[in-house]
């Protein structure tokens, strides 16, 4: 029976640390200056999704601890808790991921639109997000193989992460309310989806290599044709549909709509060009969010591979 609980806490805390990483990756390379916090009041997210990250690990730990003990979540087993934080891979994970999240909160408190600090939390929270390879089937596995699933793992994590907190952004601008629309506004958000496509193009290319490296390892080659006899195979091929939902969305997005964009802020007429713009990130973004779902449902039952 599935612990909904577990996974729902999983899904959260996939969300806010990818959303924490890579809002702060994509006000580095799409943003200047004080851009990053006239555009998209970046502070404020930067510090809430660092926030919500560390508390969403807390509830995870506990979660966590109680499930592998086979007690109630409350109240808390702090024998679980403590023999889970000392004496696994996983506890050594969970407090450098704490650490890490709490440097890139104090990061962002004083960031503003600086790169520097800035840079300090895309680091940080990249090594917190990294850390969360060790809740799954990655950290499993042993001797050389074991590292690079493990590595796959990470690099996935982070392209993931890039991919999540650049749609936030992208959202974020072309949201904007009409009246505070201007064409510094429109040109700063066509800059941003145009730098984008520069930087998706690794994100995807990323994604879709270490996707291919720990469906190998966790599926396998001989279980391919049974895969949608099982729900972990039913799970996977829904979220390989959604994902080639995305790519098709940011090729649109890429190649006609973001040209559109600009041909429209050239003829003073982005009305339209920025109401489709809106639409397919927004399916794009939900697409998304779909997927951490999936994942981190995934992340709870037994691939086909460990069967083997």
């Amino acid at each position: 029976m599935e612990d909904w609980s577990l996974i729902g806490v999983r899904f959260a805390l996939y969300l806010a640390m990818a959303a924490l990483f890579g809002l702060a990756a994509f006000s580095l390379y799409a943003l200047r200056g004080r851009e990053r916090d006239d555009a998209l009041a970046l502070r404020p997210l930067l510090v809430s999704s660092a926030g919500l990250s560390l508390l969403i690990s807390a509830a995870w730990v506990v979660l966590t601890a109680s499930s592998m003990a086979g007690t109630p979540a409350w109240p808390v087993d702090r024998e679980a808790v403590g023999a889970l934080l000392t004496g696994s891979a996983i506890g050594a994970a969970w407090k450098l991921r704490m650490v890490m999240l709490a440097l890139a909160a104090l990061a962002a408190l004083v960031a503003g639109g600086r790169g520097i600090w800035l840079g300090a939390v895309a680091l940080c929270s990249a090594v917190a997000l990294a850390t969360l390879a060790w809740t799954g089937h990655g950290a499993m596995d042993e001797a050389a193989m074991g590292w690079v699933h493990l590595i796959a793992d990470i690099l996935h994590l982070i392209a993931s992460g890039a991919w999540v907190g650049a749609l936030l952004g992208l959202v974020l601008l072309v949201s904007r309310p009409a009246a505070r629309v201007d064409s510094a506004h429109l040109g700063l958000t066509h800059r941003a989806l145009h730098g984008f496509g520069a930087v998706g193009t690794i994100v995807v290319g990323t994604i879709v290599v270490t996707g291919l490296v720990n469906g190998w390892m966790l599926v396998g080659i001989n279980n391919l044709a049974a895969l949608q006899t099982t729900l972990y195979g039913q799970l996977l091929l829904a979220k390989l549909a959604l994902f080639a939902a995305m790519l098709g969305l940011a090729s649109l997005n890429r190649f006609r709509l973001t040209p559109a964009f600009e041909r429209s802020i050239a003829a003073d007429d982005h009305g339209g060009a920025l109401a489709v713009l809106r639409t397919s990130l927004a399916v794009e973004t939900a697409c998304v969010v779909a997927i951490l779902g999936l994942v981190a449902w995934l992340g709870t039952l037994a691939p086909p591979a460990s069967a083997m």
